[in-house]
């Protein structure tokens, strides 16, 4: 922790910019899978297809992020692994803007995903129910300040994804 440290003045620390992408990159994926699991676990509300995919991203940005923390954070290591997990979140965050836009009825959504009832005989019609999700992804189950739990994680995810990269840049100047 040592090398993160740049100035002290006043009481107040300040992270040079490589150690404080890395705590983002490590930090960001942490709090959105907790929310995640949380809202399903606490909250009862079930994830769809997209919802995981969302989630499968953050792991592995995670992953990367732990193992960006195996060396210094200005060690070109550390910067890969960082730069990494960076892309991780952002694949969540463009994953979180095309589930949005499903949601939206802006995009079409994934068969599997979004699909009703095509007809046909009785047998077919119950198969269909039967082998149906039981969450759709282009309905929203929950929404805070008007935007859906998609919207969030696109809005979180990009955003700390550019915050991340702008950190590893200037740090690489530095």
């Amino acid at each position: 922790m040592a090398e993160a440290v740049a100035a002290r003045s006043g009481g107040s620390v300040a992270l040079r910019p490589a150690a404080a992408a890395r705590l983002i990159a490590l930090l960001l994926p942490a709090a959105l899978l907790a929310g995640a699991f949380g809202s399903q676990y606490l909250g009862g509300l079930f994830p769809c297809e997209m919802c995981w995919w969302q989630r499968y991203a953050h792991l592995v940005a995670f992953a990367l992020a732990v193992i960006a923390f195996t060396g210094t954070a200005q060690s070109s290591r550390a910067r890969a692994f960082t730069l990494l997990a960076a892309l991780g979140i952002a694949v969540s965050g463009a994953i979180g803007v095309y589930h949005a836009g499903v949601e939206a009825k802006i995009f079409e959504g994934f068969t599997q995903c979004t699909e009703v009832s095509k007809g046909g005989s009785t047998a077919d019609v119950l198969r269909q129910i039967t082998h149906a999700p039981l969450v759709r992804c282009d309905e929203v189950q929950f929404r805070f300040l008007g935007i859906s739990m998609a919207g969030w994680n696109a809005i979180l995810s990009l955003g700390g994804a550019a915050l991340i990269l702008i950190l590893s840049l200037r740090a690489r100047r530095a």
